[in-house]
């Protein structure tokens, strides 16, 4: 059975960080349980030249590679810090540096992090209609995460790993065959 590729993105240039931290998480569940081969990424991988880009040609080749790893995926794992009631500005550059053709049908898991619950509407305000605009598949099952959710960077909460087992129960709909496959492997 040939891997299928999950790519993970972190829209943060914090190391550690919490959004890191839940984007590994949900791939890491995802890769186990449908078999993806898993590649994470965040904005310090994506370098410098993102914030000098005016078209995706004048991105250097690191950065260029960050988004055909992310065109090419089968699954995206999306991930946004909360800032000011929305994700940064750079991660919103780097999703308009991708063609919305690129991302169509395409499955992605939306997560975001912030301070308290005063922000866990940002997965539904702000992450469901950008994907929405690019024709992806967001899993109906968004996960946001608050600072009391993770114990030294690590997911701690039992709600928390709840939503989580409830959005990659929900990626048999799109890898069905896969799943099965895994099932009855075990």
């Amino acid at each position: 059975m040939s891997a299928y590729k999950l790519v993970g993105l972190a829209g943060s240039f914090n190391r550690p960080s919490k959004t890191s931290t839940l984007v590994q998480h949900v791939a890491g569940l995802a890769g186990e349980k449908y078999g993806f081969e898993n590649t994470i990424y965040d904005l310090t991988d994506v370098g410098p030249s993102l914030g000098q880009a005016l078209r995706r040609d004048d991105l250097d080749s690191r950065a260029k590679a960050v988004i055909d790893d992310i065109v090419n995926a089968d699954l995206l794992v999306i991930g946004a810090p909360t800032y000011k009631g929305s994700y940064p500005g750079l991660f919103k550059h780097l999703i308009d540096l991708i063609d919305p053709h690129e991302l169509r049908a395409k499955p992605v898991i939306i997560t975001a992090t912030g301070g308290g619950d005063r922000h866990a509407l940002m997965v539904e305000h702000q992450l469901r209609p950008l994907f929405g605009f690019f024709m992806s598949h967001t899993l109906p099952t968004a996960v946001y995460a608050s600072d009391r959710d993770f114990t030294d960077y690590r997911v701690s909460s039992e709600p928390l790993s709840k939503r989580i087992g409830e959005v990659i129960g929900e990626l048999a709909a799109f890898f069905p065959s896969r799943h099965q496959a895994l099932i009855a492997a075990e």
